[in-house]
Parts: structure tokens; sequence; C-alpha cells
């Protein structure tokens, strides 16, 4: 048996209370999703939207990074891509102490909003130092908030190169003034806010060796009165979740298979069916190490102590005023 952990998982503050009670019981049936059904590669990110005109509209987009530096020192780096005014913008925080129960929420003094769409900025996050180069002037965007290429993001700390995104970011390094060692950097957790229809659809790659994999989910109906309603999630356009009579299930979790690894898929719809209209989905595909570790929150406590951790994309879905 896992004991209980000493700090609460950073997964946990993505999970309402309800979702938490029974986050550690999962069902027996899987459903294998084979590498070969993938969709193709994204550019750097392990989750990207997929054009939905039909579908849910992308409101923010929030990364976790972990970079190890040299010296195996690391740091989280938090970027957020979201609207504001009908205009895309961009914030940045970097978290000095990876081993933080509230990764989400820490820095936000230090976190940094680049209201411009190209720039440097150099500062000090608790004993860090920072720099920020970044350059969105010609981005192309789809359907969301994240610029699909056009663009680069680099964030230099102490003097190692602690992430890069965006097509541009090499280039970018190349014209740099000497040579920075890069470190390891890879993403966590992928949170995707969005509004509007009940589909949403996205592309995620579960591993750093694995391929992209396109994901949808679609609900239909809500309400206490609501006796058709139903939800599905695919994964490559094979059904792997479908639940009826949300009514009475509108909490659950499957366990799938993608590229040979278990994946945990979790869902909360209550307060879409039954809150009013700011109420909210929560849908979670997490990796896991082994079919036999049930208990994978508080694993994942464990491995965040440790500097080790598996990557997990949450949904948030809220429904229009």
């Amino acid at each position: 048996m896992v004991g209980k952990p000493r700090r609460a998982s950073n997964l946990l503050l993505l999970l309402g209370p309800s979702m938490r009670d029974f986050a550690s019981c999962f069902g027996n049936h899987a459903v294998k999703v084979s590498d070969g059904s993938s969709t193709g590669s994204s550019s750097g990110s392990n989750s990207s939207v997929v054009a939905d005109r039909a579908g849910s509209a992308l409101t923010a987009v929030s990364c976790l990074y972990r970079a190890r530096l040299s010296g195996l020192k690391d740091v989280l780096l938090r970027v957020t891509w979201s609207k504001a005014n009908a205009a895309p913008s961009l914030s940045l925080a970097v978290d000095d102490d990876p081993r933080s129960a509230l990764p989400w929420e820490l820095n936000a003094v230090d976190s940094q909003s680049m209201t411009e769409k190209r720039g440097t900025r150099s500062y000090f996050s608790g004993r860090r130092a920072i720099c920020l180069h970044w350059d969105t002037s010609a981005a192309r965007y789809e359907s969301g908030p994240e610029p699909v290429d056009g663009f680069y993001v680099v964030v230099v700390v102490e003097s190692e190169l602690a992430l890069l995104l965006g097509d541009l970011s090499r280039d970018f390094v190349n014209k740099l003034e000497g040579a920075l060692p890069r470190a390891h950097c890879s993403t966590i957790c992928r949170r995707e806010q969005v509004l509007g229809h009940a589909r949403h659809s996205t592309r995620a790659r579960f591993c750093d060796a694995g391929s992209d994999h396109e994901i949808t989910i679609r609900c239909t109906g809500y309400g206490r009165d609501a006796n058709d309603s139903e939800l599905s999630v695919s994964v490559d356009k094979k059904a792997v979740v479908h639940v009826r009579s949300l009514r009475w299930n509108f909490r659950g979790n499957q366990t799938i298979f993608i590229d040979g690894s278990p994946v945990d898929v979790m869902w909360d719809v209550h307060d879409w069916w039954f809150a009013d209209s700011r109420g909210c989905a929560v849908f979670m595909f997490r990796t896991r190490s082994a079919l036999e570790s049930r208990l994978w929150l508080e694993e994942a406590a464990l491995d965040a102590e440790q500097g080790t951790s598996g990557f997990s994309l949450v949904i948030q879905a809220f429904r229009s005023p």
C-alpha cells in the first residue's frame, strides 16, 4: 500500500473535491489505442487544439514544464496563453522550488505578462536570474489563443536554456552571442479551458517517444430531467468512453492504453448538468507507470518529491451564459 504523501500533488489542484474522493478507484476495463493510429506530430508541444468550427471555443491554455538544469537542479515553468479583450496574451511564471504543493498558484507576484508582441525581459524569481525572449508579431493562430507557428518563446534560467517554444526558437538561439547549455525540459501538465458547445477536440502526446493522438469529447443534454444525455470520448476516432444517463453517471473513470502505457481517463460533469450557466465539466487524461498502480494521485505526489512525473491533460469546459 502506498503511504499518505507528505505533500499534495499538483494535479489535485485541478480536480474538484468530489473527484478527489473517487480518484483512487478505477474500472477494470481497458481499451487499447494502437501506436499506428496516431495523427501526425505537433510542433514541440505535448498537445495542440484541433480546429473545430462546430465545437467549443478555447479561451485559455496553461502548460506546466519541468526543466532540469546542470547540477540536477529543477525549476517549474508555467506558460499561459489566453484571450484578453479578443486579443491573445502571454504570461509566464517560474517556480524556484519544484517540490512546492501549489505550482499553479505560486509566483503570482513574479508572473510576467508580456503585453508587447516582441521583447526581452530580465528579472529575478527567488534566487534565480531569469531572462525572457519572445516574438509573436508574426504568429499564426487557428481556433485558440495559442499560436500555431511563426513565433518563439525562449526562457533562460541561470544562463541555461530552460524552455524553447515555437518554430522560430532555434533560429533565435543560434543568433545569441555565445553558446548556452540546454537543460532537459519535459511537459508535466496541460490545462485547456473551453467555452460553448459540448464538443471539444484536441491532440496530445502522452510520452516523449510517442506520437500525437486526437482526442474528442462530446456531451449531449443536461439538467435533472435529461433522460437521453450521454458522454462519449474517442481517441483517434476510436471510442474509449461511452456513458448514458448522465443524471446518474456524472462522475466516472476508465483505463485505456495509449502507446503501450496505461492512461487513466476521469470525468466529472456534475456542475455542467446540474449547476447554473457557470457550471464546469472536468476531464483528465493522466499517464501512470503500471496497471497495478491504482493510487496514481498518491504516486504523482511521490513523483513530485522525487523530481519525476508523467503527463496529464486537463480540460475544463464551461457552458455559455
